[in-house]
């Protein structure tokens, strides 16, 4: 007979060791993933959605913006990729209301697992569809015309870009779910500070074109370099210095909004 030795989940002090609440996060996070197969309803966001913006912008403004669809479609493709990715960051605010409203995260919390595994499972689980939606929309430009000319190097490096921005504004939605009264006001306030800021920067429409007041926002408005920055390595442009302040944008809101998220998270949860 031999004898198997299993690693307590918890240290003398009562805390979970690091290895299992890695376990226990990344556990969390196929929960968030697999819900999807238990309602399809989640398809319609993270699928259908994306889609009907590609279509929508191209073949609705691209006439009209650049004299062809598809002359269009490879400016402002980068564009919709971005603006659908920060709309998708208020879905983690709404499924952790959802969840504390519900009483989920009541009985988590009585089951010997680290308290913050149910909160970053969701927002790894939420990155991986994220990079699906991101891959779906340029799988679908590609069909449409869009190219890549920036290479294998421009791809990945606007993929993790995104990705990073992505989980730096995440943290303002963790803030915001743990706040809200309830999903339906947390869908309010996402249209209400997202719209706003995506459509006044250079995801749709060139800064040359817009009144010169208007410009003086554009030109410091974090989706304005973060739409560059995403357009400059798949399509080629300027890079380094929409990189840098999107990287830089990145930071400030993570430094602003993790302490804030932690702090009411620990008090809710």
């Amino acid at each position: 007979m031999t004898a198997t030795t299993i690693t307590a989940p918890l240290t003398k002090g009562g805390r979970v060791r690091p290895g299992a609440g890695l376990r226990q996060t990344g556990t969390m996070a196929w929960r968030s993933l697999v819900s999807v197969k238990h309602n399809p309803l989640e398809l319609v966001d993270y699928s259908i959605t994306p889609i009907m913006f590609v279509f929508l912008f191209t073949y609705v403004f691209g006439g009209q913006m650049a004299g062809s669809p598809e002359e269009y479609l490879q400016y402002a493709l980068p564009g919709i990729i971005v603006q659908n990715t920060l709309f998708m960051t208020m879905y983690t605010a709404m499924s952790l209301n959802s969840d504390l409203t519900k009483g989920v995260f009541d009985r988590l919390r009585s089951l010997p697992i680290a308290r913050s595994a149910p909160l970053f499972g969701r927002i790894a689980a939420d990155l991986a569809k994220q990079l699906w939606a991101m891959l779906l929309m340029l799988a679908l430009g590609a069909v449409l015309g869009f190219r890549i000319t920036g290479g294998l190097e421009g791809f990945v490096g606007g993929g993790l870009l995104l990705l990073v921005f992505a989980l730096a504004v995440s943290w303002s939605a963790v803030l915001i779910g743990m706040l809200a009264g309830d999903p339906e006001k947390v869908q309010v306030f996402a249209f209400t500070l997202i719209f706003p800021i995506t459509f006044t920067s250079s995801a749709f429409v060139r800064v040359e074109t817009m009144p010169g007041w208007l410009q003086a926002w554009v030109d410091i408005n974090p989706v304005t370099h973060l739409s560059d920055a995403f357009r400059g390595l798949l399509v080629g442009g300027e890079i380094a210095g929409p990189v840098l302040w999107s990287l830089i944008w990145a930071a400030g809101i993570a430094a602003v909004f993790i302490p804030l998220a932690l702090r009411a998270y620990r008090a809710r949860a």
